[in-house]
């Protein structure tokens, strides 16, 4: 993030503690070492599918690979709850040192794993303990970091402070991306299937001391405020009380998580095993998407501040319904580098107009107290099923129809959803948070 980004930060309002770059990547990053490390799996995961589950078919591998890469998201609810409770109650720091934490032994196993070759049954265990242990803690980061970038801004530049979380992430993805290109493309084959595709999981556990070093000065926002609620009773409120606006911020996350996940982590998977391209072909793709998004999500945020949340997910999630599925054709008549890398700039550009104002609006919905257990909450059930599962969906309706271009038919489906949870839901820009 650039020295220039400080001063580009509106003023907070007189009760609110406006905060420079250095805070934003402290806040932030937690949230970009959840992309990086899940985009590194996402590119390598036909490679730990041979390596960890010895079936028969690539696309069986494949599709057990991906359905460990899902397992994660399954702890993701609890997470959330676990905790988006402890930052309330202790605050938002502590829960996201905590989370670094877990993150960095999740990426050990990944990278000292032995494989099924090795150890046997013990090998996938193990693999889908890590996936656990990162979905664990990437449950509360969210809430936890989420809130705390919130409460930093004031009524008019919320949208702007909640999008340096989506620009964390696309320079984490961005990365991910260049880690995997680099290594498919200086590493002979057999070295990146053996040992190769660990080298970025170890990489990404080296970041974490930084980044557990950067927090240890951060300012809490939300620890005086919070201080007196226990984790069970904001959970049992939360539940109790704002049962339609889970419903509402969890329709409205599915749209743009599964959108993600398809156009982001799945497409250098399906560009190897659908279009039969060389891997390097779809990480290039990647790295122009992710470009993409480092280079909008400022700009969507304050776009989202001036005209509104739910007007900018509209501009994104129709014109994505619409476009996504002549987007695969195009894909599968034309299979180039070309075409690939239109795809991945249009429907990057759709995607950040539909995740940078939906995450910022959704942690609108919740007063202080409960804020980051709601956001955790509603992040935590709409991405575990749709969006963790995004790639498994896809590559087992290809399997199961013979369709190439059924993960689109997935993502239109997902995008009528949040469309239905945009119908519901309040615009909040320019509104009092609390």
């Amino acid at each position: 993030m650039s020295h220039s980004a400080t001063t580009a930060l509106p003023a907070a309002s007189a009760d609110r503690r406006p905060i420079g770059a250095k805070s934003i990547a402290a806040i932030t990053i937690g949230s970009g070492l959840e992309f990086y490390d899940f985009s590194v799996y996402s590119f390598f995961a036909t490679l730990i599918g041979r390596q960890f589950f010895p079936v028969e078919s690539s696309l069986g591998q494949l599709l057990l690979s991906l359905a460990t890469f899902g397992v994660g998201f399954g702890m993701r609810p609890i997470g959330g709850l676990v905790l988006g409770a402890y930052a309330d109650r202790a605050g938002r720091k502590p829960a996201m040192m905590l989370t670094l934490w877990l993150m960095a032994l999740g990426s050990l196993l990944f990278t000292v794993a032995p494989t099924y070759a090795q150890i046997g049954i013990a090998a996938p265990l193990l693999i889908v303990l890590a996936r656990l242990i990162q979905g664990f803690a990437i449950g509360g980061e969210v809430g936890a970091s989420t809130a705390m970038l919130m409460e930093h801004a004031d009524d008019h530049n919320r949208g702007f402070y909640g999008s340096w979380q989506l620009f964390s992430q696309g320079l984490s993805f961005l990365l991910g991306a260049l880690v995997a290109l680099a290594l498919s493309s200086s590493l002979a084959p057999e070295d990146l299937e053996s040992w190769g595709w660990r080298v970025p999981f170890a990489l990404g556990m080296l970041v974490i001391p930084v980044g557990i070093y950067i927090r240890r000065h951060l300012k809490e926002t939300a620890a005086e405020t919070a201080h007196g609620h226990e984790a069970p009773s904001s959970v049992r409120v939360i539940f109790s009380s704002y049962r339609r606006l889970i419903v509402t911020g969890v329709l409205l996350v599915i749209g743009s998580t599964a959108s993600s996940y398809i156009v982001l982590d799945y497409m250098t998977n399906y560009t190897v095993t659908v279009l039969h391209l060389p891997m390097t072909m779809g990480t290039t793709a990647a790295c122009l998407g992710a470009l993409v998004q480092i280079g909008l999500s400022i700009w969507a945020g304050r776009l989202s501040d001036r005209i509104g949340r739910r007007r900018t997910i509209a501009l994104g999630a129709i014109p994505m319904l619409l476009l996504i599925y002549p987007a695969f054709i195009l894909m599968n008549h034309f299979p180039t580098l070309g075409t690939l890398l239109l795809v991945s700039l249009l429907t990057t550009l759709l995607l950040v107009l539909i995740t940078v104002p939906t995450l910022v609006l959704v942690t609108e919905m919740f007063p202080r107290a409960i804020r980051a257990t709601g956001l955790s909450i509603i992040y935590c059930l709409g991405v575990s099923v749709f969006g963790g599962f995004a790639q498994f969906f896809a590559t087992g309706l290809i399997g199961l129809t013979g369709n190439n271009n059924a993960p689109a038919l997935y993502v239109m489906f997902c995008l009528c959803l949040t469309l239905i949870g945009l119908a519901r839901v309040k615009e909040m820009a320019g509104k009092p948070l609390d």
